[in-house]
């Protein structure tokens, strides 16, 4: 079977992922793989890493981290944009354990070939969004609507019964 996705180097950032061939909606890609690390761990490793606004990390869920730095693959070559083509999805293993969950990219819309894969990092920082940190995590995907910055509003707590 020929490869759907081959990497490059990409406009956006980089290297990147591109569309060997033409992919419909709904296409699960690629699994996003590397070293499992606790959230715990990621963050004594990582310490000051958002300092750089690069990062190989993918939070799989509140306990565990992929750490593609190490054993990843090329699905983190895949960019950020603010009008993504694909999107990040956690599969919750069956057994309730989440060490054994896992993260896939998919295609939401069709996608041409040579086209590049992108999908919406969703970084949420639970610290004040500063200009100087916005430039760390400044956006270029070059979409009409860009958001200029990969950082997420921030989730609103609800308030408490």
């Amino acid at each position: 079977m020929p490869a759907r996705i081959v990497t490059r180097r990409s406009a956006i950032h980089g290297n990147g992922v591109f569309a060997a061939t033409d992919i419909p909606a709904g296409t699960r890609l690629i699994q996003y793989k590397g070293r499992l690390l606790t959230q715990a761990l990621s963050d004594r490793l990582y310490a000051g890493g958002a300092d750089t606004g690069h990062t190989f990390l993918f939070s799989m869920n509140d306990d565990y981290v992929i750490d593609a730095n190490h054993d990843g693959n090329s699905a983190r070559w895949i960019n950020h944009s603010c009008a993504p083509n694909c999107e990040a999805v956690v599969e919750e293993a069956g057994n309730g354990d989440r060490r054994r969950d896992r993260v896939f990219i998919e295609s939401v819309r069709d996608i041409r070939q040579g086209e590049e894969l992108t999908y919406n990092y969703g970084i949420v920082l639970d610290v004040p969004h500063t200009p100087a940190l916005k430039r760390i995590w400044t956006c270029r995907c070059g979409a009409a609507r860009c958001t200029g910055t990969m950082l997420q509003p921030k989730r609103r707590r609800r308030a408490e019964a």
